[in-house]
């Protein structure tokens, strides 16, 4: 049997067989790969049964030989070397043209050292953010592509086949961009989805701790949230979490070891922001949060030394929990507004042309950050492409004005009792200090000088001109370098 398959997949773990299944199901033939070929077995005996259009390969040569030309190969392998090592082994068997497609959480300085690697050599190369988790995979991802521009075509059809659908029937996957675009996307959702995780953490650490609500009472609050503004996935599974009982009837929730894990994407999106001079704050924080969340034992030694605030709250806990929602909202507008400014300036970096409003609406449906919250950016961007920041268009403004008295007050209270929440006290620290016209930074610059020459700008002068002053009258007017990140 030759050339039968319309794409292949290697990498026979739960996201690779259910996007093959999901692909199947789209009408396309798919051959499948793995390194451990008794995968491939199991999977054509088990999930994938009866299904003739789906082709099993034992080797590397069976695998190519089954597919049409040219070739479509999608790697879902783990990131790093091991999409490196495939590549390597899968070149002998290409022919100019053909295309190899990387849908694992690869770092996007890896997607565009390939694109062009294997565009030196004659080959087409994608790098694509793949989010949704399993029930995505099988049923419908969002979809965020970039790389060679030139394969878009050809996997076009397929991505738009297999991708959610928003409600209008728009499938939540387009091209991104060149190179690394697609998997830069990716990690901002990734990001993005750090941020919501926290803040909803927080907001659920406040109702506990501070108006001692239990389990059921918080499904019903987050039930109830999932059918406004804050109608999400993450709120939505939120509200099951709080519904879930163990085998005693017991919320299963409050069983769990408080030690969160991560995998990296949140952190490269905190590195990238340094490095780009963006204040993604919120994402910072929540990665923080969850490094402080591991040391565990060190923290329980602490609480048995370290004193706090023994106030206890004494109002109304209805309205603390309508400010808590509104807080909650607001932090996410400004985690939402610092992803966009950040991917606005790697766009500028890296020379991509990103389209903010069509990423949103990737982002609507099947992915992990996935909210009615998303259509609202998008109508943002399509009204004005060129916005800076979402802070500035008029719903999100109008609703951060609505919302700013409660989330000032749950800050206020939060830190009155000595509850943390970075997440939701930082994104307001970033939206006063976004709003203010001047800040501190006039004394640090005299401080930088003070110590190490390192010049300053004037007010009372253009921008772009820097001055030194002496201030010991002992240091010399000779200034140092200076550079601006």
């Amino acid at each position: 049997m030759t050339e039968q398959a319309d794409i292949g997949l290697i990498g026979m773990a739960v996201m690779g067989q259910n996007l093959v299944l999901n692909m199947n199901d789209k009408g396309y033939a798919v051959a499948v790969f793995n390194r451990t070929v008794s995968k491939v077995d199991d999977f054509l005996k088990g999930a994938a049964a009866g299904r003739e259009t789906i082709l099993g390969a034992h080797s590397m040569e069976e695998f190519i030989s089954l597919l049409k030309r040219p070739r479509k190969i999608m790697l879902m392998v783990k990131a790093g070397d091991a999409v490196d090592s495939f590549i390597e082994v899968i070149l002998p068997y290409l022919d100019e043209g053909d295309l190899i497609i990387d849908g694992g959480n690869s770092h996007y300085p890896d997607t565009t050292r390939r694109t062009d690697y294997l565009e030196a050599k004659g080959f087409l190369y994608i790098g694509t953010g793949v989010s949704g988790g399993e029930e995505g995979a099988r049923f419908g991802p969002s979809i965020m592509p970039g790389g060679n521009p030139d394969a878009w075509p050809l996997m076009k059809e397929i991505f738009q086949a297999i991708a959610a659908k928003t409600d209008d029937g728009s499938p939540c996957c387009d091209w991104v961009g060149e190179n690394g675009s697609g998997h830069y996307v990716k990690m901002v959702h990734n990001g993005i989805e750090y941020g919501d995780m926290q803040l909803i953490c927080e907001a659920y650490h406040l109702m506990k701790n501070v108006l001692r609500l239990d389990a059921k009472a918080m499904h019903k609050v987050f039930a109830d949230w999932n059918t406004g503004e804050l109608d999400s996935y993450l709120i939505e599974i939120t509200r099951d979490i709080m519904g879930f009982s163990d085998e005693d009837e017991q919320p299963l929730v409050e069983k769990i070891l408080d030690t969160a894990g991560q995998k990296g994407t949140g952190k490269w999106t905190g590195i990238s922001a340094l490095d780009l001079g963006v204040p993604v704050t919120l994402i910072g924080e929540a990665v923080f949060a969850r490094c402080l969340s591991a040391m565990k034992e060190e923290r329980v030694d602490a609480s048995r030394i370290l004193k706090g605030p023994t106030a206890e709250f004494d109002g109304d806990g209805e309205v603390f929990t309508e400010d808590i929602r509104k807080a909650l909202l607001a932090s996410k507008i400004v985690s939402y507004a610092q992803g966009y400014m950040l991917m606005r300036e790697a766009a500028r970096e890296h020379g991509w042309n990103l389209n903010y409003g069509g990423i949103a609406l990737m982002w609507r449906g099947g992915c992990i950050i996935r909210s009615v919250f998303l259509d609202h950016i998008k109508e943002a961007f399509d009204k004005n492409p060129d916005l800076n920041n979402l802070l500035l268009d008029d719903y999100f403004r109008n609703l951060i004005e609505e919302c700013q008295p409660a989330w000032r007050r749950v800050v206020a209270k939060a830190v009155e009792l000595g509850i943390p929440i970075p997440a939701l006290s930082t994104a307001l620290s970033f939206y006063d200090g976004y709003r203010s016209a001047r800040l501190p930074a006039n004394l640090l610059q005299a401080q930088r000088d003070y110590f190490g020459a390192h010049t300053y700008e004037r007010t009372d002068r253009q921008r772009g001109e820097f001055f030194h002053t002496n201030w010991t009258g002992t240091g010399g007017d000779v200034a140092s370098s200076t550079y601006n990140a």
